[in-house]
């Protein structure tokens, strides 16, 4: 499960088991941990976190996105082109 960001206490990564899923991240901090799909920045899952820490998720992830989009493409060898 590589790290690819760290923010705020936050763990972003992905699962090494999940390559033929769409590009996403996993983020945990805590017991609280989420999963985003990259393409449309949307929510696929959700256990603990508060509405208002996932608008701070959401848009970290925007910030991030082609980063974490890179992350995905060189850690499974796809070309998504992010």
């Amino acid at each position: 499960m590589p790290t690819v960001l760290r923010r705020n206490g936050l763990r972003f990564y992905h699962y090494s088991h999940e390559p033929n899923e769409p590009p996403h991240v996993h983020i945990d901090r805590g017991g609280a941990s989420a999963k985003i799909w990259l393409h449309d920045i949307s929510l696929a899952s959700n256990t603990g976190f508060s509405p208002h820490e996932l608008g701070e998720l959401l848009r970290l992830v925007r910030t991030h996105r082609l980063a974490l989009m890179e992350a995905w493409d060189d850690f499974f060898g796809t070309g998504t082109g992010g």
